[in-house]
C-alpha cells in the first residue's frame, strides 16, 4: 500500500511513500531498542547539548519545514513557522531544566540513606496527529529522549513528509543513529508493536475512540500509556470582562489552525448581561478574517484538513440550526479548490445540539448564554471532555476561583488555552490521562526507583 499526500488548500497530490511491512517495522524497533542500550548510559548533562543543537537545526530549517507543514495540512505559513519556533523553544526549556527536574531526591526513612532516582524505561512508541505535526511529535519525543528513552514515531499518514523531516532534524543535530525513528505501519502492525516486548510505553494524541482502543492494547501489554484526546474547551465570559480584549482572545482561541485544535476554545459560555453584545462583536471580527491560500502573507485562516472535515462541520451546524440556533456570520463552505469553511459564529446554542455536545473541529464558534457564573461553571463541567478552558473577567481573584472549579487539565484566566513547555499539559474525563510537558511530563516515562541503604551487620 502507498501513502499519498494531498494539499488540502489546492486538492493537488503530493509525495508518496510505501507502507512498511511488519518485518520492516520490527527491524526498526529492534534498532531503536539497541540504540537505547547506549543512549541510556549518557548522563543528563551529556544529553543536553544534543537538544541545544536540535533547537538550532529547527531554526535553521524553519522556512523549509514550515512549507512542508502547510502543504500537507493546510495551516497558514506564518502559523507553521511559529510551530517550528515553539519546538525550538521546547528543546531549550528541557535543556535548561532537565538536570534539576531529574535530580535524585533524598527521603528520610529508617535506613542510612533513601534516594529516589529517575531512570529511563526503553523504547517509547508514539502515535501522533496531523494538526500540529512538528509540535505534537516533539512535545512527546524531547522529554522522552532527555530522560534516556528512545523513540518510535507513527505519525498521521497525511503528514508523512513532516514525520521524516523530524527524523532528519534529529540526524542533523547529531543524535546517535536510531535514537529517533519514523515508521509507516498498518493498523495490525501498530497493535503487534504495542504488544512487542521492546516497547515500554505508548503515547497517543488523537480522538477519544482511538485513545480507548490504544489504551486497551497498552493495558493488555502492561505498558505505561499517556493519552491526550479530544476537547470541547469552555471559554467563560463574565459580565465585567473587557469585551474588546475578550473578543480578540475568542477569535484567536477559536481560529488557530482553522479551529482544528484539541485545545481550541469551542464553547463560548457567556453570562446573559453581555451575551448579545459579545456575540455581535465576535461575529464582526470573525467575518473580517482573511481566508484563503495559506502561502500568502495576508491569509489568517487556512484550509481544513480534508473533505470529510467539511462534511462533518456542515452536519453539526445543520442539526443545531434545525433546533433553533442562529448563524450570525459564515455558516458554509467556501467555493473553489481546496477545503475551506467560512469563520462562523452561532448564537442560541443549547445543550442537546451537536455544536454544544460534540467536539467541533473547525471554524465554528457556538455561543451559549447563561444566567450567572454558577450556571456557567455547571455548563462548562457538563461536557464529557476536560482538556482546557478559560475564564475572562476583570476580577482576578474571582477568575482564579472559577478556574479552580472547572474540570479540566489546564485553565487560564484572561488568556486562551495554550501549551507551554514549562507547565504540565493533559486532560481529565474523556480528554485522556497522564501529562506532557514541564517536569510532570518528563517523569511520565521513567522508572521512579527507590534506592535504600542500610547498615551492614548487627
Amino acid at each position: 500500500m502507498t501513502l499519498q499526500a494531498f494539499n488540502p488548500a489546492t486538492g493537488e497530490p503530493g509525495e508518496t511513500w510505501p507502507r512498511m511491512s511488519r518485518a520492516e517495522v520490527l527491524t526498526v524497533a529492534a534498532a531503536v531498542d539497541e540504540a537505547f542500550q547506549q543512549w541510556r548510559q549518557l548522563t543528563v548533562a551529556e544529553r543536553v547539548p544534543h537538544f541545544r543543537r536540535l533547537a538550532a537545526v529547527l531554526r535553521d530549517n524553519r522556512d523549509r519545514w514550515a512549507l512542508t507543514i502547510t502543504s500537507e495540512m493546510g495551516k497558514p505559513l506564518s502559523e507553521s513557522r511559529d510551530e517550528i519556533e515553539k519546538c525550538a523553544w521546547l528543546c531549550e526549556v528541557y535543556a535548561d531544566n532537565a538536570e534539576q527536574w531529574l535530580a535524585d531526591q533524598q527521603v528520610a526513612a529508617d535506613g542510612l540513606s533513601h534516594t529516589v532516582v529517575f531512570q529511563p524505561l526503553g523504547v517509547i512508541f508514539s502515535i501522533m496527529p496531523w494538526n500540529y505535526p512538528f509540535w505534537q511529535a516533539l512535545r512527546f519525543a524531547v522529554p522522552g529522549l532527555m530522560v534516556g528513552n528512545t523513540s518510535l514515531l507513527k505519525h498521521a499518514s497525511n503528514v508523512t513528509g513532516c514525520a521524516f523531516a523530524i527524523e532528519e532534524a534529529f540526524r542533523l543535530a547529531g543524535f546517535p543513529p536510531d535514537v529517533f525513528r519514523t515508521i509507516l505501519p498498518d493498523y495490525d502492525t501498530v497493535a503487534a508493536l504495542i504488544n512487542d516486548d521492546r516497547i515500554q510505553g505508548v503515547s497517543l494524541t488523537g480522538s477519544t475512540a482511538v485513545g480507548r482502543h490504544v489504551g486497551g492494547l497498552a493495558g493488555q501489554a502492561l505498558n505505561k500509556v499517556v493519552l491526550e484526546l479530544g476537547g470541547s474547551d469552555p471559554f467563560v465570559v463574565l459580565a465585567d470582562a473587557d469585551l474588546d480584549f475578550t473578543v480578540r482572545g475568542a477569535v484567536q482561541g477559536r481560529m488557530l489552525t482553522a479551529g482544528q485544535s484539541c485545545i481550541a476554545s469551542k464553547r463560548f459560555i457567556v453570562v446573559q448581561e453581555v451575551a448579545d453584545e459579545f456575540a455581535a462583536r465576535f461575529a464582526a471580527r470573525m467575518e473580517a478574517l482573511v481566508v484563503g491560500d495559506p502561502l500568502l502573507p495576508e491569509t489568517q485562516v487556512g484550509a481544513l484538513v480534508n473533505e470529510s472535515a467539511l462534511v462533518e462541520l456542515e452536519a453539526q451546524l445543520a442539526q443545531s440550526v434545525a433546533q433553533g440556533a442562529e448563524v450570525l456570520c459564515g455558516g458554509q463552505r467556501l467555493p473553489g479548490p481546496g477545503c475551506f469553511f467560512a469563520p462562523t459564529v452561532v448564537k442560541g446554542v443549547r445543550p442537546g445540539m451537536r455544536l454544544a455536545d460534540e467536539e467541533v473541529f473547525g471554524p465554528i464558534a457556538p455561543v451559549l448564554t447563561v444566567a450567572d457564573e454558577d450556571e456557567a461553571v455547571a455548563l462548562a463541567n457538563s461536557s464529557e471532555f476536560g482538556l482546557g478552558g478559560s475564564v475572562w473577567t476583570a476580577d482576578l481573584v474571582r477568575g482564579e476561583r472559577i478556574a479552580r472549579l472547572i474540570e479540566s487539565g489546564t485553565v487560564f484566566v484572561n488568556s486562551i488555552t495554550k501549551s507551554d513547555p514549562r507547565m504540565p499539559f493533559g486532560g481529565v474525563k474523556n480528554s485522556g490521562l497522564g501529562r506532557e510537558l514541564g517536569r510532570y511530563g518528563l517523569l511520565e516515562f521513567v522508572n521512579v526507583k527507590g534506592v535504600n541503604v542500610y547498615r551492614h551487620g548487627g
